[in-house]
């Protein structure tokens, strides 16, 4: 071979390697069609400000906060595609618009991000008109199943009203109820709920609402059957149900789903008294219809009666409450309506399956059979679904007894309307309260100013809320003395709890309470003296239908008390209390309590206390009271007028 073919043998082949170096040296200078069009993109958005609308706003949940720029309330760092993310709207805009781009596997789910947030890719390729060319979009196989499955027709608002035995259903709760195309009032049960719930470890008791409080349990989003949730509400915890069909349009519903979805994706801090269940629940409408402003509205606590009575408050937004009663409420309703004779045979049957051929039953007519099993029934579900960890296994063949003899009387059951005995709880008073007043305590006058929290007291006005339950909270009464010239803090409530529930043959349930705060008392020598009260009682409670309702009372008591009133700065101590409560007209309700307690322990002492109170409603949020308290050698009578608002 000859010197030319050696040369043009080496030089070709390493010429060929230097000019592919070359070209993909300028390739890899040049940017790539989709950098060119996500940096177009990007430039869109900023000239739209895109970052700064109410929209993008809400689909993140940013908060302008006190001191200028922005934090999302979403705690988890999965749901943010920017690492400054959480306090920066316009770098996790450009953030998410360029993970558009990518087959990465975002949030809790681990999809691309188009599927993982699907509203945001939706909101965003309305606002950009992207180019399915040089953005491919991508087919959502999981999220498109999810939303098909829902088959959404509406959406409703769920409220279980108040459960005082269950801190975290204290005030209630709210959920949505998405219905499907075709179903029926009676079919609705089947449909599916959207709820948003702490993740509380099982038996963490009264550790819940501590740690609620702070934020120390994460609230997930959850889709659960609407079967499921009655069963726990109505039949189980023995709540009412109101139900609300909200007037969404067909747009707003895909919004509200697709937003839905992506929340599947994170969690919240869950908070007990700011983010809990209604606040987010309050987001989802808001994106859906970013004119409503819901979540605007609660800047320091949020109470599900009162998110149900700002969604109803909106013109057009939900319809007419539809009522679902509690077994307890049927069976009370139910026992209501017959005579004594008929309520204990009802009784026996659930005891004595023999009491089926007694003379006594033989005799009703088909029709009073029919209610008198249908009763018995309802009672015996009650007894089987609140013991349902360990039911007596006779409950359950009773009921089959009496399911078989129903059945063989072939007649329909007579519709019976259950009437509610708390009213839907938009017609409740608002949940803050202040009051002005004065009176006479013993050789002075006063005059005093009171503010609470919340909720709602045994002598409120009751429409809205659960009969015979009072919680107090952070409550404070500052009063000024004119003959001692001194403006003091007579009370203040941290916490005060009371539930009675009327016994009956049926129904056994113990009446209790728990208070924690400070009042002024005159003892010893001191006339105006702090005293730190914690006090405790469990008891009983009837109710009589004498006049109009009247529920008798009793309570075994324990108290301790902390001032410097006592020899030895305090006593601890217990007795009873007697008390009864009763509606005089529909607007007019009197209360009297007497105490007996003695305190062995500390300051060796004893009281005798006992207190009338008596409310008149002049209309939903103004109320007058006049009291009369009395405590061993000091006296006290008290008119004031109340707001709530």
């Amino acid at each position: 071979m000859g010197p030319c073919c050696v040369l043009h043998t080496v030089l070709v082949p390493i010429l060929a390697i230097a000019v592919t170096l070359f070209v993909s040296a300028i390739a890899d200078a040049q940017p790539s069609d989709h950098e060119r069009y996500l940096a177009q993109l990007i430039e869109q958005a900023q000239e739209k400000k895109l970052a700064e609308q109410r929209e993008w706003h809400l689909l993140l949940h940013y908060r302008k906060g006190l001191f200028g720029g922005y934090e999302s309330e979403q705690d988890d760092p999965r749901f943010f595609m920017s690492s400054k993310g959480k306090t920066d709207p316009e770098a996790e805009l450009s953030a998410t618009l360029a993970q558009f781009f990518s087959d990465e596997l975002v949030g809790r789910s681990q999809q691309p991000a188009q599927c993982a947030f699907v509203a945001r890719y939706h909101w965003l390729k309305e606002q950009l008109a992207f180019d399915s060319n040089r953005l491919l979009p991508r087919v959502c196989e999981r999220f498109q199943h999810w939303y098909d499955d829902f088959d959404v027709d509406s959406i409703s608002l769920i409220f279980p009203s108040s459960f005082l035995n269950n801190p975290a259903s204290m005030f209630g709760h709210t959920l949505f109820r998405v219905d499907q195309k075709g179903q029926t009032e009676q079919t609705r049960i089947l449909s599916y709920t959207i709820n948003y719930a702490a993740d509380v470890p099982p038996n963490s008791g009264f550790l819940y609402p501590v740690r609620g409080i702070f934020g120390s349990y994460r609230g997930y989003f959850s889709t659960i059957p609407y079967y499921l949730k009655v069963q726990q509400y109505r039949d189980i915890e023995n709540r009412d149900i109101w139900e609300y069909r909200l007037n969404l349009t067909g747009d707003q519903l895909r919004r509200f789903l697709m937003h839905t979805w992506e929340l599947g994706n994170a969690y919240f801090d869950y908070f007990y008294f700011k983010e809990n269940c209604s606040y987010h629940l309050l987001a989802l409408l808001d994106y859906a219809d970013p004119t409503l402003h819901l979540t605007d509205e609660f800047m320091l606590w949020t109470v599900p009666a009162d998110t149900v009575r700002l969604i109803v408050s909106k013109p057009g937004l939900a319809s007419t409450g539809t009522y679902r009663p509690s077994r307890s409420t049927v069976i009370k309703r139910k026992r209501e309506v017959l005579p004594a004779s008929e309520r204990d045979l009802a009784h026996r049957v659930t005891q004595d399956i023999g009491e089926l051929t007694s003379p006594a039953f033989v005799q009703l007519t088909p029709a009073k059979q029919a209610f008198v099993l249908d009763l018995a029934s309802d009672y015996l579900r009650y007894q089987i679904e609140t013991t349902r960890k360990d039911p007596k296994p006779e409950l359950k063949e009773r009921n089959r007894a009496v399911l078989t003899a129903r059945s063989q009387l072939r007649i329909p059951s007579e519709e019976f309307t259950v009437r509610p005995f708390a009213k839907q709880p938009e017609l409740g008073h608002k949940m803050l309260q202040a009051s002005l007043g004065g009176g006479w305590r013993n050789n002075d006058t006063f005059e005093e100013a009171t503010f609470r929290g919340g909720y709602h007291d045994l002598l409120d006005p009751e429409a809205g809320y659960t009969p015979n339950a009072q919680i107090e909270m952070a409550a404070v009464t500052v009063r000024h003395y004119n003959r001692a010239d001194q403006t003091r803090v007579e009370r203040a409530t941290l916490l005060n709890l009371l539930s009675l529930s009327p016994m009956d043959s049926v129904f056994h349930s113990p009446s209790w309470r728990l208070g924690v705060g400070m009042n002024t008392i005159h003892h010893n020598e001191c006339r105006l003296c702090s005293n730190g009260v914690f006090n405790a009682g469990v008891g009983g409670a009837k109710e009589f239908r004498l006049l109009s309702r009247e529920v008798l009372f009793a309570f075994a008591d324990a108290e301790a008390n902390i001032s410097r009133a006592y020899h030895g700065l305090h006593r601890v101590g217990g007795g009873a209390t007697v008390g009864m409560l009763a509606d005089l007209t529909e607007r007019w309700k009197i209360m009297a309590t007497g105490s007996y307690l003695y305190f062995p322990l500390g300051d060796k002492s004893d009281d005798f206390r006992w207190h009338v109170g008596s409310r008149f409603t002049v209309s939903r949020n103004w109320a007058v009271r006049l009291e009369y308290n009395h405590r061993d050698h000091d006296n006290d009578v008290l008119f004031r007028v109340q707001a709530f608002f």
